[in-house]
């Protein structure tokens, strides 16, 4: 059976390889259809990535045009030594990083009209908001799920780099060590080492909170240091009322 079972991923991994290098020859040949089928696998994904790092949903949106511009101009230069979602995801971050610096140097003194969170993004923006919305809830849990969200994605931001990319490249958008290690081009070890400090980060930062309004909203933040965290999502949830932060 285990052997079996081998045989299937295998089978499995060859098959999406293949369907994989089909789709590619497809986009370098302009197929419109395989553009589509790119835009609408990928953008939203990579909205949310980018978003987190920029932390402006109009750099954000801008970013997320620029990183599709370079994939279809770089399309001819794509070779399948990654997968073609790694290989996404690593202009993301390199355009995000671009975008950040430049804010930085620009925008930084500049004082926005616009809401710290817009009510755009947290209705698309599923990562965290689907988790902590339960449809059962009084509208009071909502208000205290919704505010546990932003407090979580704002202690997020304040993370160093680079555990802030690794936390959000593990615990929100859920990919493996391997995929992580390939986008940043760094060792398994490092990246287990990177999400180990940045969730201890978060955890440190989300405490004071958590002790200052843990009764009223249901949190608790449990001893153990070292407990094995999943994502945020699951963790902020918690199922219900009684929410545990642990990242």
């Amino acid at each position: 059976m285990a052997g079996a079972t081998t045989l299937g991923d295998l089978a499995s991994a060859i098959g999406a390889r293949a369907e994989e290098a089909a789709i590619v020859a497809d986009l370098k040949a302009g197929s419109e259809t395989a553009y589509a089928w790119l835009i609408g696998e990928f953008q939203r994904p990579v909205y949310g990535l980018v978003y987190r790092m920029v932390s402006d949903p109009s750099d954000a949106a801008d970013t997320t045009q620029d990183v599709f511009l370079k994939v279809f101009r770089g399309m001819k230069h794509f070779h399948g030594e990654s997968s073609l979602k790694t290989w996404i995801y690593r202009i993301a971050l390199h355009e995000a990083a671009n975008r950040k610096r430049w804010w930085f140097r620009h925008k930084a003194h500049e004082t926005s009209i616009e809401p710290a969170e817009s009510e755009s993004m947290a209705n698309t923006d599923g990562a965290l908001l689907t988790a902590l919305t339960d449809r059962h809830e009084s509208p009071f849990d909502n208000v205290a799920q919704r505010e546990l969200q932003q407090r979580v994605d704002a202690e997020l931001r304040r993370v160093a780099e680079p555990y802030r990319t690794t936390l959000i490249l593990r615990d929100l958008e859920e990919m493996s060590y391997e995929e992580i290690a390939e986008i940043l081009q760094i060792s398994l070890g490092t990246v287990k080492s990177r999400l180990t400090r940045g969730r201890q980060a978060l955890k440190k930062r989300l405490a004071p909170y958590v002790h200052e309004v843990g009764d009223e909203l249901g949190l608790t933040l449990p001893e153990k240091q070292e407990e094995d965290a999943a994502d945020l999502r699951r963790r902020v949830a918690g199922g219900g009322r009684r929410v545990e932060v642990t990242p």
